[in-house]
């Protein structure tokens, strides 16, 4: 059932750039509904933070909607704009981490010495509850950080995307034998982290201790709580935690994270350019 639906939304997608090409501004806002999701959950585990999967989603999109008489159906419309969003999210330099990369030597060291006992409540009133499943989504999508930029996106792919490595490896320019053996090494490196520091993999740090740390260090903020105020379905929401807690294979750690809807913020944009006089002469140039 599940290749059966991924058919249908492979052929409506194929015919609605087809009909976006012959100058249907319907279909293109039609393609750009159906990818955005896609496209921001990408850029959010790529780029770490939800303001700069954001901004690069909104690049991003606006990218496929300039680039659609380049679709020549030689491959899965889905497989393209991941080709068009991994090229531009692997050269992206204006996030966050970009001038401040991080390390997995790093991030342990912060989880050792980070004096989180010494720490009053900050949590302002806050359910604490709601602060360390905050921090969970927030950790574990900057802990991707540590992973040079291909590593990462070899991860994404293939654990949270869960991509065939044909098509993984098509996107990234590999062979699927070369992605293959990428990622097992990527995994192993990822496991051996999460064992020995994330408390979800049985290492030694725990969310729960380190939310006013995280609180002081502006890692997360009480009054905006960003990951809570994303849409997403909320039974998968509470799947993915019971995973957490629950783990016996590191990967679930990041393979059972919640796929997210686009923000508000996005789709304003998006509803603004499509009816702005530059997309009217963009189209038409």
């Amino acid at each position: 059932m599940k290749s059966t639906d991924n058919d249908r939304k492979r052929q409506k997608l194929e015919a609605l750039a087809e009909q976006a090409k012959a100058g249907s501004k319907e279909a293109v806002e039609e393609i750009l509904i159906e990818i955005q999701d896609m496209v921001f959950n990408l850029s959010l585990r790529m780029l770490g933070t939800i303001h700069d999967a954001e901004d690069a989603s909104q690049e991003i999109l606006i990218k496929v909607m300039t680039h659609l008489s380049g679709f020549r159906g030689e491959s899965a419309f889905t497989t393209w704009v991941f080709s068009i969003a991994t090229n531009h999210l692997l050269n992206y330099k204006k996030h966050l981490f970009a001038n401040a990369p991080l390390s997995f030597e790093f991030y342990g060291e912060d989880i050792v010495n980070g004096k989180t006992e010494d720490i009053p409540d900050m949590s302002g009133g806050v359910d604490k509850n709601l602060l360390e499943e905050e921090l969970k989504m927030s950790c574990t999508n900057v802990m991707l950080q540590c992973l040079d930029g291909e590593s990462r996106c070899i991860y994404i792919l293939g654990t949270m995307f869960k991509a065939d490595s044909r098509i993984a490896g098509e996107i990234l320019g590999m062979t699927p034998e070369a992605y293959r053996q990428k990622l097992s090494r990527i995994r192993r490196k990822v496991a051996e982290f999460l064992k020995e520091y994330c408390g979800l993999a049985g290492g030694r740090c725990s969310c729960k201790k380190r939310v006013n740390y995280a609180i002081a260090t502006h890692r997360i903020n009480p009054q905006r709580l960003e990951y809570q105020a994303l849409s997403t379905d909320g039974m998968q929401a509470r799947d993915y935690m019971q995973a957490m807690e629950q783990v016996d294979d590191c990967s679930v750690v990041f393979s059972e994270l919640p796929m997210y809807g686009v923000t508000q913020t996005t789709k304003e944009m998006l509803s603004g350019f499509l009816n702005s006089e530059l997309c009217m002469y963009i189209k038409n140039a």
